[in-house]
């Protein structure tokens, strides 16, 4: 079995690079073969031929590029979920303070919301297991809770207000992983959507997202946010870009040695071929979301703001091995409609690439477009304006919008690193939730009316004192503005939810205020998409 893994992995390796000699190609397994059957029968120790024969796949594949990669079998499981867009438990959001599981909300429509689970609930007993203070982890919670859909498993909860355990029975289901973070009107006439990767159900969320601020608030223009958004599914991304283009316009061609030139092109199915669009990317916007990038920017179709992407522009197969691992291989490459090469250089080596941003950091270029090369070898033409846009690696926006780290102090670093505001924010809405609720009864009143006021921050720094995260006066001063934003944004989060978050962070954000700026501005618009 272990080395028929290698060899099944060896045939495809073969025939990527063309190793059309069987005599060539049979002498490669033989000689595998017998180093890995010496060591089994003549080591000196005894030896896990299962750990050997991984190490040799892993190393193997690092001479290829950067993201050929062996994955495992228990990571295969791992890493399909979040794609597929489901997995199987109860279906809810959950956090841990003070070793003891706190509901954060059930997820809408799933089977704990069925039974009547609520936000602020204490998950005490797990099939009348004790797991408050107990020291129970993350995982150790998620095992417990996810399992086939169809099986049972009941729950003791603790909820405020009430003189006992409430026990609830829940049949395990599947549960959705959404890919659409936010929705929402910015203003009358512009939506805001935030997609954070593209898995199967992500043109499916897409899609309904459009259609209710389309048809309930008359959305005619877009504001889409891929930032931090690192791909996923190749027909995702062609059937978002679809929407937004007119028909038969190429988005996205594949290329490799061994991989004849694939096209994708556009339909006459686009639910946004006019209104004006605006795309936000970073450096960590990659693959799929500049798939779309690419091909918005290469037809003048919309504005591309932010800063560089990351340039993964690799097509990988899957190759499934005997024991349920797999080889992710890369067979072409991802060009945009003008012929640019997404995918950044890495002839200096998988640990020179992977190194790629904090060079990109170092060298100044998240904060000043002049401090990236572009030179005029990597020059192309839009397909209809004749505007400069650049290959050599990611996307360059239209509009540069630099990272500010200004009000980002030690102090507020460490507040993040600790997870004070998610555990303060827990306890502070599961005190108040009902009188926040009274008060605020909609979300628009709560956003227009409540203000984390001196007392509220107050009771944050000493708390965070608490959590062992030293106060600096002169960073706190600093950093207020944002610190009271984010607390503001978690409460609306779980009072609501996550479109509630982004709403109210968008509203310190400078990349997102540049992207209302422009896309309000019709005149401003326009002459982006005509000028260098």
């Amino acid at each position: 079995m272990r080395q028929n893994k290698f060899i099944i992995s060896l045939f495809f390796l073969a025939f990527l690079f063309q190793v059309n000699s069987a005599q060539v190609f049979n002498e490669q397994i033989y000689k595998f073969s017998k180093a890995l059957g010496s060591i089994s029968n003549y080591y000196v120790d005894s030896v896990d031929e299962d750990v050997l024969v991984e190490h040799a796949l892993v190393e193997m594949l690092k001479k290829l590029d950067p993201h050929s990669v062996y994955i495992n079998k228990d990571e295969v499981k791992a890493m399909n979920q979040p794609l597929e867009g489901n997995f199987e438990g109860i279906g809810v959001q959950f956090n841990l303070l003070n070793d003891t599981i706190f509901v954060i909300s059930p997820i809408s429509g799933g089977p704990s919301e069925k039974v009547g689970i609520q936000a602020g609930d204490r998950i005490v007993k797990i099939n009348s297991e004790d797991v408050a203070g107990v020291g129970i982890s993350n995982t150790q919670v998620r095992n417990k809770l996810m399992g086939e859909k169809g099986t049972k498993v009941t729950v003791s909860i603790k909820r405020r207000n009430e003189p006992s355990y409430i026990d609830f029975t829940i049949t395990r289901d599947e549960i959705p992983i959404y890919s659409l973070d936010a929705s929402y009107m910015v203003d009358d006439e512009t939506g805001y959507i935030r997609l954070n990767r593209f898995s199967a159900t992500t043109v499916k969320e897409f899609e309904q997202a459009i259609g209710e601020l389309q048809q309930k608030y008359k959305m005619k223009n877009l504001i889409l946010d891929l930032r931090d958004n690192g791909g996923g599914y190749l027909q995702e991304s062609i059937t978002l870009a679809d929407h937004f283009l007119d028909s038969d316009k190429m988005i996205v061609y594949t290329e490799g040695e061994n991989m004849s030139r694939m096209e994708y092109k556009s339909s006459n199915k686009g639910v946004l071929k006019n209104g004006r669009l605006v795309v936000m990317l970073n450096e960590g916007s990659a693959s799929a979301s500049e798939i779309v990038a690419g091909a918005i920017q290469d037809w003048d179709r919309g504005v591309i703001l932010g800063r560089r992407s990351f340039g993964k522009g690799l097509v990988q197969r899957p190759v499934s091995l005997p024991d349920g691992s797999m080889i992710r291989l890369t067979v072409a490459r991802y060009y945009t409609p003008t012929g640019r090469l997404i995918q950044r250089p890495y002839d200096q080596g998988v640990d020179e690439y992977a190194m790629d941003a904090l060079r990109r950091y170092s060298n100044g270029e998240f904060f000043y477009q002049d401090n990236i090369s572009l030179p005029d070898s990597l020059k192309y033409s839009t397909k209809l304006n004749q505007r400069d846009v650049y290959g050599g690696g990611g996307i360059m926006p239209d509009i540069f919008v630099p990272y500010d780290t200004t009000h980002i102090t030690d102090y507020y670093r460490n507040l993040l690193r600790s997870g004070v505001f998610n555990r303060f924010i827990l306890t502070y809405v599961d005190r108040n939730r009902e009188q926040l609720s009274a008060d605020y009864p909609d979300f628009k009143s709560y956003k227009d009316n409540f203000v984390v006021d001196d007392q509220l921050m107050s009771q944050f720094t000493e708390y965070s004192v608490s959590q062992g995260v030293e106060v600096k006066e002169d960073e706190l001063e600093l950093t207020t503005d944002m610190i009271t934003n984010q607390i503001k944004a978690l409460i609306a989060r779980d009072m609501w939810d996550m479109s509630e978050y982004f709403e109210i962070t968008n509203s310190k954000d400078d990349a997102f205020l540049k992207a209302k700026e422009i896309i309000g501005d019709r005149r401003s618009f326009l002459s982006l998409l005509r000028s260098n």
